[in-house]
């Protein structure tokens, strides 16, 4: 019972962070677009600190305790197969992205953005192709 409970938290979390992560940026569009010191300015910056700090990082924090739980659930760390290390490589690519993301929140905060509306429209792309790889490998685990 104890891994079925352990799994259910894992993917809320990670589920809530991927949320976050694919909304930030978005949020970082607007941003980008809107007058430096403007109401709109400023609403988004509020919305930014909010989702990273109530949000995303929480969601961050308790995805990696439990997946790390979940992989000695399963006796992943005494083996680690070739798609747990590449998922690993992954999930550790997707917490830059975050930790990115975060200092992007406080150079919004300062009013000191240099970068284009359409940089954060790529950049929104990112965790997206991250998900799918990740998915990818947890499913299919190739390289059995």
């Amino acid at each position: 019972m104890t891994y079925e409970w352990v799994k259910v938290v894992h993917l809320l979390a990670v589920i809530s962070w991927m949320a976050g992560l694919l909304y930030l940026p978005r949020l970082m569009v607007y941003h980008a677009d809107a007058g430096k010191g403007g109401e709109l300015s400023e609403t988004l910056k509020v919305m930014e600190r909010r989702l990273l700090k109530a949000i995303m990082t929480p969601a961050m924090i308790v995805s990696w305790v439990f997946g790390i739980w979940l992989g000695a659930l399963q006796g992943l760390w005494s083996e680690l197969p070739f798609w747990f290390v590449l998922k690993i490589i992954l999930v550790l690519a997707m917490s830059g992205a975050h930790f990115w993301l975060a200092g992007q929140v406080k150079i919004f905060a300062a009013d000191k953005n240099v970068m284009a509306a359409r940089a954060f429209r790529f950049i929104n792309e990112v965790p997206t192709l991250l998900m799918i790889g990740i998915i990818c490998l947890v499913v299919v685990k190739p390289f059995l």
